[in-house]
């Protein structure tokens, strides 16, 4: 019988690879906020992944970009890259499909990745993801031979998050890039995140399907008040907004944008608690909080600190 294994992998890439929606497939279960929109995840989430062989804590991480415009931009890419100082192995997440189209986008990502990645030491491992999108798997041919000149000892497998394919290989690779070690958590924990932290991202991510392209960017989530009683929880939630136009947008005509907000991240996360919610939503006008690093350390809109 071979020996237990344990460990933190990190899943780094570029905005929009998908890296939170295989976080969610790996697991089983949602966990990580997921949108249509690049750049929704803001902060290292760690989600734990229990099997007979081995538990793997895996590091979810806002896309790497190259910074530009708001501190906030700088902070998610510093917190990406500090997360690889937890882990004993990367999986790099890249969008095939994406790349697939658009080789001049593929060279430009691995230039992005390739120093910190190399530098870091570990074992790589490259997911790519999306697969499914592909309908000619010929095409995936030159970006896979790409990847394996990029990083010439590391595994290659094609994935697909959206319809759970190719997973089983990838946890396969991943464990055995693990040391051996008992498992840390119950088999049935899921994260390490508190709860209050699943809920700010919950109502984050209904702001994220409900605003227009620019407005979420310019959005953050405060749980200020969290009661448990015996009919349930009782919360209370501030969005703040970074202009005092933006207050208007996120409350909507007739109060119909933070009323559907309310409601679907009510039912959400009712689920996660199996537990009635009272849901009270505020928003309040922080100018320019983009910009704030003690506002955003008091947010903790990165957890990398």
């Amino acid at each position: 019988m071979s020996a237990h294994r344990f460990g933190y992998v990190v899943l780094i890439g570029p905005p929009n690879a998908g890296k939170s929606t295989l976080l969610n497939a790996l697991l089983g279960q949602k966990l990580a906020i997921v949108s249509p929109k690049p750049q929704t995840t803001r902060n290292q989430l760690a989600g734990i992944l229990t099997t007979d062989d081995a538990q793997i804590v895996l590091l979810d991480t806002p896309g790497v970009h190259i910074p530009r415009g708001s501190r906030l931009n700088s902070r998610l890419v510093e917190a990406a890259w500090q997360s690889l100082a937890q882990a004993q192995a990367i999986v790099v997440v890249l969008d095939a499909a994406h790349h697939a189209r658009k080789p001049d986008v593929l060279e430009s990502d691995l230039k992005m990745l390739s120093r910190p990645v190399e530098r870091s030491g570990l074992p790589v491992i490259v997911a790519l993801n999306k697969t499914d999108a592909v309908s000619d798997k010929g095409l995936l041919l030159p970006v896979i031979s790409r990847v394996a000149e990029q990083w010439p000892g590391a595994e290659v497998v094609p994935v697909s998050a959206l319809k759970k394919q190719g997973l089983d290989g990838l946890i396969g690779l991943m464990t055995a890039r693990l040391p051996e070690g008992d498992a840390m958590y119950a088999d049935d924990e899921l994260t390490t995140a508190p709860m209050r932290f699943l809920a700010s991202e919950i109502i984050r991510e209904k702001l994220f399907l409900q605003l227009s392209q620019e407005l979420p960017y310019n959005t953050a989530v405060a749980i200020e008040h969290w009661k448990d009683t015996p009919k349930g929880a009782r919360v209370s939630a501030v969005i703040y907004v970074a202009k005092d136009r933006h207050k208007g947008m996120v409350i909507g005509k007739g109060g119909k944008v933070l009323k559907d907000v309310g409601s679907q991240a009510r039912q959400e996360i009712m689920e996660l608690t199996g537990r009635p919610v009272h849901l009270e939503l505020w928003v309040k006008v922080r100018e320019d909080w983009t910009e704030d690093d003690h506002f955003m350390n008091e947010l903790g809109e990165d957890l990398g600190s």
